[in-house]
């Protein structure tokens, strides 16, 4: 009988012990709650690329007849800033030169182009070190030509493809490798009876950047 009734004591006063622990736990009104830790994450960049044009092609095309193709291989540079939208998503605008100087077919051809485009890249970072990206982007592209002392400047819409693969240097420094194809646009060339030929311009890059990374997530 004395069982029975130490249970029954026990049994009576465990919920208001519990009830009592649980209050001045977590119900005290003198309890802080401590905001979890942010771990900072920087999605702005901003940096600079060299790229290595591979057979960068300008193809002549005459109105009434006869075209040539100028290919070389020369270098160009540009600037960039993007931001990291999402853990997969990134845009950046990027503006670049490049450009050529050659003889053919007794022609004097000469053209600086600037491109300013924008970019939206998939990527996926592993162990915050290596990131892996394919991207595409749209712009417009400014095409300055000296053909035979005709000189003439275009405006033109330009698209690229690229590929490539970014690594953290450190917190604050990325290093990245890619390889791209651009079509910068069409260049036309005018005289006094109007447009008497047009040059296609596209080429596939090899580059070399490296940004720096600011501001806090």
């Amino acid at each position: 009988m004395k069982k029975i009734a130490l249970l029954a004591i026990l049994f009576a006063t465990t919920p208001v012990l519990a009830n009592d622990f649980y209050y001045a736990e977590y119900a005290s009104p003198d309890a802080e709650y401590e905001a979890p830790t942010a771990v900072a994450t920087r999605d702005n960049y901003i940096g600079l690329r060299l790229h290595k044009n591979e057979r960068i092609s300008y193809a002549f095309d005459r109105r009434n007849g006869g075209s040539a193709t100028l290919r070389d291989d020369n270098v160009g540079f540009g600037a960039y800033i993007g931001n990291r939208l999402t853990d997969f998503l990134k845009l950046e605008f990027e503006t670049m030169y490049s450009g050529i100087d050659d003889t053919k077919r007794n022609l004097d051809f000469n053209f600086d182009i600037w491109a300013n485009m924008v970019n939206v890249y998939l990527y996926r970072a592993y162990g915050n070190a290596v990131e892996p990206y394919a991207g595409i982007g749209l712009g417009f592209s400014t095409i300055w030509s000296d053909i035979a002392s005709a000189t003439d400047t275009t405006f033109d819409l330009s698209y690229s493809v690229m590929v490539g693969v970014n690594f953290a240097l450190n917190d604050r420094v990325d290093l990245n490798l890619g390889f791209k194809y651009i079509k910068y646009g069409d260049a036309d060339h005018t005289a006094s009876g109007g447009t008497f030929a047009t040059t296609d311009i596209d080429a596939t890059e090899f580059y070399l950047g490296a940004a720096y990374k600011f501001g806090l997530k």
